[in-house]
């Protein structure tokens, strides 16, 4: 019996590569008997909007984008009472997910692990009780060059805009102090960063190691750094999240269901590489195994 596929596209993702890419993969789905019907994003919420009003109808929903496509359709997902199992065909620029969860970047071949993937359940991620996120919600150095890089910049120059933006940056940056509370901890100090994760990726700059992840264990990694004192720590701390070392002073990995920040004044957050809103008060929580995805055995 023919399965009814919602194929969720945004069409410029990857430098415009998912156009391109469109016909070779709803080709694919169509010779396995699944039957595709085309959904096309035009701007921001359009993923959600979309996936709310439609995926209920379908067997399975597959989205052809980035991140923040992948993050928008799951966002859209977490509406339904009854979800369909969801596949991620990777086509942006940081892809931290296809990181994490070892997806091909070329898009027929991540078609076809979708076509003989199996269900996995994964966490996602919940912000103060009514925002979701797939890989992080965070605060501080970086955070905000991934929303604030031009589209243009992106497509141009690919994972090198994050890290000139980023760098252009680091001189502007203030700590921010927080309290932050989690299963069985608190610690109130000043940060120049801190992510809450369910990724082995972030920004593709930062890595944590792969068998310390568990991305359906209902735990967040944590990652909090807390400010340096000078050029000698900011180079300390930097070798050492380079290095997935995490033995620094400094930086701090947790694991947890549920985190809160409390901050002295209102910072800007990021959701999945996109703004996250500016807020004081945070309460981030983990939704286990939420959804289930298709990946390869």
């Amino acid at each position: 019996m023919s399965e009814k596929l919602m194929l969720l596209v945004n069409p410029c993702a990857g430098k415009g590569g998912a156009r391109a890419a469109l016909g070779d993969v709803a080709e694919l789905f169509c010779r396995a008997d699944w039957l595709p019907t085309v959904y096309m994003t035009q701007q921001r919420g359009d993923a959600p909007r979309l996936t709310a009003a439609h995926a209920g109808d379908y067997d399975r929903i597959v989205c052809l984008g980035g991140d923040g496509t992948l993050s928008e359709t799951v966002a859209g997902l977490m509406t339904l009472p009854e979800k369909p199992v969801l596949g991620y065909i990777p086509m942006g620029t940081a892809n931290d997910v296809a990181t994490t969860l070892g997806l091909s970047r070329v898009p027929t071949e991540a078609a076809r692990a979708i076509l003989s993937g199996v269900p996995q359940p994964l966490d996602v991620g919940c912000m103060n009780g009514r925002e979701y996120f797939t890989y992080i919600a965070a605060f501080g150095a970086f955070t905000e060059v991934s929303y604030e890089t031009r589209q243009e910049s992106k497509q141009a120059l690919g994972l090198l805009a994050y890290l000139l933006e980023g760098l252009s940056a680091l001189p502007h940056i203030a700590p921010t102090h927080a309290r932050v509370e989690w299963d069985g901890g608190v610690e109130e100090d000043d940060y120049i960063f801190c992510g809450v994760t369910n990724s082995t990726s972030v920004a593709g700059m930062v890595k944590l190691d792969r068998g310390a992840v568990r991305l359906s264990d209902g735990l967040f990694e944590v990652i909090l750094v807390k400010a340096p004192r000078g050029i000698v720590d900011t180079s300390a701390i930097a070798l050492d999240i380079l290095g997935q070392k995490y033995q620094n002073p400094n930086v701090r990995v947790l694991h947890s269901k549920k985190i809160r920040f409390h901050c002295d004044a209102p910072v800007k957050w990021t959701r999945d590489g996109e703004a996250g809103g500016v807020h004081q008060d945070v309460t981030l929580e983990n939704c286990h195994q939420a959804i289930r995805i298709l990946l390869s055995e």
